[in-house]
């Protein structure tokens, strides 16, 4: 099962050549002249989509439309055929990445391009990529991260490996690959002893902003400065156990011991490294989580402030020691700052009647799209089957969350795509529902938050929407 569409009951896990795609309804590409003496520009929507047999076996496609806000496609005779993909990442109009998450192994990346007929072409290079948790773009890099063991050469003495952070850079235009060469650690990395993982990597006001997520002290961890590190003894685990993103070793102390705050990390360049950190105890760690995969929530406005969102996932920690206090909410750096905005802050759960969000996305000014929880954190609350099937926005500077209307009943919504793509001042959404329909495009208009059915897609689901454009 696959991780880009939002299998909104989450008991799932994330999950060449081809033909010239049609649209029932329009089959040409999009002009888009920049003005009466240049040549015309070629773009298309690019639509990432999985069909299904009678029998249910799956298949996959790139569609290319030339409209989202109406019609019918399909690509039961026409389509670019692909393989199955977690994430689609459009960068910047012109590249569509594919990447592939393996459990606890290396993943594969291809990409592909919108050729002079409107028609998708896929590039030569295929690159096998580090296991990854996170990622995001900078300048012309796609870059993933995760943080794992490093080498022996830094075991101690006990023979315990210290965590670093694996990092895989495909620069998207030289079609190469690299990662980092040298080690970066992540153990001590707040100055409290745990090891962390990042999640998100955004490129806002000439910087890369992400969010250092504590996970406890790793065996190395524990031992380091004589047990210094250790708040609670009794957390460090006596035996092996687990599975899976939830798998322990024994001597570990697994999951931070410091859910009531917050950090963010504010780097010069791709490298990741020398950050500035910086720290707020208004809110529980910023991101979203589901298994292995730590969701990016903190984004840039157009104005260059960052928006720190904080689901407080650590609610749903087994050990009372280990939850937060803290309500899901929103923090602020103002753009041109390195500080947290001491007059910002807001209680999201006031809004909501004490519902949390899975992720978010920036969607155009200061307005923010949220993939909201159909429940609230609260004793027993399983994030990982609890269904997250409804959408609301967020404004910033009002500090207003509204939830969208328009969209299918949420007992009828099975998923949303990987991403909402945003065009012209409004968000476009792809929509599976659970009654048989086929699913479709909305699009929201985030003043009034107000959804308007648009294209339909006569596959299984979309897994992802965007737009590519030739590039000369």
């Amino acid at each position: 099962m696959k991780k880009n569409f939002f299998k909104l009951y989450l008991a799932a896990t994330i999950m060449l050549a081809g033909l010239t795609f049609y649209s029932c309804d329009s089959d040409d590409p999009v002009p888009d002249n920049g003005g009466d003496d240049e040549e015309e520009v070629i773009s298309n929507y690019v639509i990432a989509t999985t069909s299904a047999t009678s029998n249910e076996e799956l298949s996959y496609h790139l569609l290319t439309s030339g409209k989202l806000d109406e019609g019918t496609i399909t690509s039961v005779v026409n389509g670019f055929e692909v393989e199955s993909g977690t994430y689609w990442v459009y960068f910047k109009d012109t590249y569509l990445f594919r990447l592939v998450y393996n459990q606890g192994a290396a993943g594969i990346s291809t990409s592909y391009v919108l050729n002079d007929q409107g028609g998708i072409t896929e590039r030569d290079k295929v690159y096998e990529i580090k296991r990854f948790t996170s990622y995001g773009t900078y300048k012309n890099y796609l870059i993933t991260s995760s943080t794992g063991d490093l080498g022996t050469t830094y075991e101690d003495e006990n023979g315990y490996l210290p965590k670093g952070f694996l990092f895989s850079y495909l620069d998207v235009e030289e079609e190469t690959y690299s990662s980092n060469a040298d080690a970066i650690f992540s153990e001590n990395y707040l100055g409290n002893g745990e090891y962390v993982t990042l999640a998100g990597i955004l490129e806002a006001n000439d910087k890369v902003y992400s969010a250092p997520i504590p996970m406890g002290l790793s065996q190395y961890g524990v031992k380091a400065e004589g047990g210094q590190f250790v708040k609670y003894p009794e957390l460090v685990k006596t035996e092996d156990g687990g599975s899976a993103s939830s798998a322990y070793k024994k001597g570990e102390l697994q999951w931070t011991q410091y859910p009531d705050e917050a950090w963010v990390a504010i780097y010069n360049n791709q490298t990741l490294t020398n950050p500035k950190l910086i720290k707020t105890d208004k809110i529980s760690y910023a991101c979203g989580r589901h298994r292995s995969q730590y969701y990016q929530t903190i984004w840039a406005a157009d104005n260059g402030d960052i928006y720190v969102f904080s689901p407080s996932y650590a609610k749903t920690m087994e050990d009372d020691r280990q939850k937060t206090t803290l309500p899901a909410g929103v923090v602020r750096v103002k753009a041109g700052t390195e500080e947290f905005d001491s007059d910002y802050y807001c209680n999201l759960e006031d809004q909501t009647g004490g519902n949390s969000f899975l992720r978010c996305w920036h969607i155009g000014g200061d307005y923010f799209l949220l993939l909201m929880y159909d429940e609230p954190f609260v004793e027993g609350f399983n994030a990982t089957t609890t269904p997250a099937t409804q959408l609301a926005v967020f404004k910033g500077e009002t500090k207003k969350l509204t939830y969208v209307t328009g969209l299918p009943s949420p007992d009828n919504i099975s998923g949303f795509a990987n991403t909402p793509y945003t065009e012209d001042g409004t968000a476009y959404v792809a929509v599976t529902t659970s009654d048989g329909s086929y699913p479709a495009v909305y699009a929201i208009d985030p003043a009034t938050a107000v959804a308007t059915k648009g294209l339909t897609v006569e596959v299984k689901q979309i897994d992802a929407i965007g737009k590519l454009t030739v590039n000369d």
